[in-house]
């Protein structure tokens, strides 16, 4: 399985992905720079979390304009694997790969803590392994992860299954005590209709090793490995 990483100016969650997916996963991983203009045969695209372009105008806004983001939107079109993290999930937003958008955090204040979350179903790539009855404990960091859409499209997200992740409390209830930013009924991550877009804002790659006393973002990249297919 080969991953590729699209470093954008202001990404700094690249190497946290890099080093989860080759050292800890033991997949093969390539980093793209943003003013590429191919994928180098990736099986597999993730637009890691940071500030691109210093997060002007609003948070991925501009990063969709970048070069390598019409290989990526060609690549999600015909099928191809792609998932953001906290900044990459605004990209995907920005882009029209994924539905809604990452509005400021209700409480005006970048934060950044580990919260829980929980799965809503399995039937998805990066939900596939995912125990839905369990709480996962994972960090966000993020000033805009307020997710927004109108109602048509968020009846149209439950219709078809495409919420991945709600945030809950440590026993798994989902309850507006547990929502970090304010997000549409305590959306974490969502999917495209066709179900090979994926974007969330928890970091599951800080938490995906030993040495950080927490793998409970581990089961995700377990999801991906368990269906995709070097």
């Amino acid at each position: 399985m080969k991953f590729g990483v699209v470093v954008f100016p202001g990404s700094n969650c690249d190497e946290d992905m890099v080093y989860v997916l080759r050292n800890v996963m033991k997949q093969q991983v390539v980093k793209l720079w943003h003013k590429d203009h191919s994928l180098q045969g990736c099986d597999f695209i993730v637009l890691p979390g940071g500030f691109s372009y210093g997060d002007y105008l609003r948070s991925g806004a501009i990063a969709r304009f970048s070069p390598i983001m019409k290989e990526v939107i060609e690549f999600a079109g015909k099928g191809g694997y792609v998932f953001g993290v906290c900044n990459g999930f605004q990209i995907l937003c920005e882009s029209g790969l994924l539905p809604g958008a990452l509005l400021a955090n209700t409480s005006h204040q970048f934060t950044c803590k580990n919260i829980f979350i929980k799965a809503e179903h399995s039937d998805s790539l990066i939900t596939s392994s995912v125990d839905a009855s369990r709480a996962l404990k994972i960090p966000i960091a993020h000033g805009e992860g307020n997710y927004f859409t109108d109602d048509a499209t968020l009846q149209s997200l439950k219709d078809n299954g495409q919420i991945l992740f709600r945030y809950c409390d440590s026993n798994g209830n989902v309850v507006a005590e547990s929502n970090p930013n304010g997000s549409l009924e305590n959306i974490a991550g969502i999917c495209n209709s066709t179900k090979n877009v994926f974007g969330m804002m928890p970091h599951p790659e800080r938490a995906a090793d030993n040495e950080l006393s927490n793998t409970d973002g581990k089961v995700i990249f377990e999801s991906i490995l368990s269906l995709v297919k070097a």
